[in-house]
């Protein structure tokens, strides 16, 4: 294996404030989750090709069949040109005697994460992403969350029901609407093709969530959907589907602890089912615990966009300071 130097352009993403820009550059395109890969069409369809398919679009966590995290477009270098390179997202590979990686912001439109990765030969290029692969992953995920809440803002809601009933924050458009609120509970939906996508909140005093497991949440989840997420037929009702394990980590939301969850919910005694996604966060100033979960139905269709939107939704959680009564 011919040893490999790396070169990494240190940027800093994901900033909340956008700073003077030396340059005009224009508007980034493209749909949510789609990168643009730049290489010769024999690289392409050879082994650093595959390379890039097998460590950059992996499989999108919690849904019920098999999705990539995000959907190549391959583009030859002779026609990197212009608007060509305005997409937001881009790894570019160029063959050159120095081997370099760098990540680079707004290089060719606005917002933009550019990977350039270049080398002598293809090897060192695929060594390149593999070793670089979770980075270049968390760059362009958050690059898409931030863009998916840009746009969620030029129609964002402003009904404050979470507000009201839980002292908490969620930025969503104005296409969801309460569909159910109720004691502890709020049901937030928005119709889709076939089918719909949903929010919920709810609050848990300390002691439900005292040891937190992924089988006390399972219960939690089950006595929720039973009491408040009915099916369509008579006594129905959501829980979480017995035969997909669901994803559970430990993590942070809204600068709380929080655990996250990812899987399969179903309707006992119906044909309905779907992916969630599931937040439990401490709430040490009312001593308890928040609940936001996301959830999709639609049949037939891939299902990826649709908890993305909802994962981008949950992100911008925030928590009222003031003690509850």
């Amino acid at each position: 294996m011919k040893k490999i130097f790396l070169l990494i352009t240190a940027v800093v993403l994901f900033s909340c404030e956008d700073k003077p820009q030396k340059a005009f550059v224009p508007d980034s395109s493209g749909n949510i989750n789609h990168l643009t890969v730049v290489m010769k069409k024999k690289a392409w369809q050879g082994a650093l090709g595959e390379t890039v398919r097998i460590e950059i679009a992996t499989i999108y966590e919690g849904l019920p069949l098999d999705e990539p995290r995000f959907t190549l477009r391959y583009l030859e270098p002779e026609a990197f040109t212009g608007f060509g390179r305005h997409g937001r997202n881009i790894m570019w590979f160029r063959k050159a005697e120095q081997n370099q990686f760098q990540l680079v912001q707004n290089q060719f439109a606005r917002p933009q994460i550019l990977a350039i990765i270049q080398g002598e030969d293809e090897e060192i290029m695929g060594e390149y992403i593999k070793e670089n692969a979770s980075l270049l992953i968390r760059s362009f995920q958050e690059n898409e969350r931030l863009e998916k809440i840009r746009r969620i803002k030029k129609s964002i809601t402003k009904d404050e029901d979470l507000t009201e009933k839980f002292g908490i924050k969620l930025k969503y458009p104005t296409a969801y609407k309460t569909v159910k609120d109720t004691f502890n509970f709020i049901w937030i939906e928005k119709p889709i093709q076939k089918g719909s996508m949903n929010l919920i909140a709810y609050r848990l005093p300390q002691a439900a969530f005292a040891s937190p497991s992924l089988e006390r949440l399972i219960g939690i989840r089950d006595s929720i959907g039973k009491t408040y997420i009915p099916g369509r037929l008579p006594k129905t009702h959501m829980i979480t589907e017995k035969a997909y394990l669901p994803y559970f980590y430990k993590t942070t939301l809204a600068g709380r602890k929080a655990y996250l969850t990812k899987g399969m919910w179903e309707v006992k005694r119906d044909f309905m089912a779907g992916p969630f996604v599931n937040y439990i966060v401490e709430d040490t100033i009312n001593k308890g615990w928040v609940v936001v979960e996301g959830f999709a139905f639609a049949p037939s269709v891939s299902k990826r966009d649709y908890m993305f939107e909802l994962n981008s939704i949950l992100s911008t959680l925030s928590l009222e300071e003031k003690a509850e009564n």
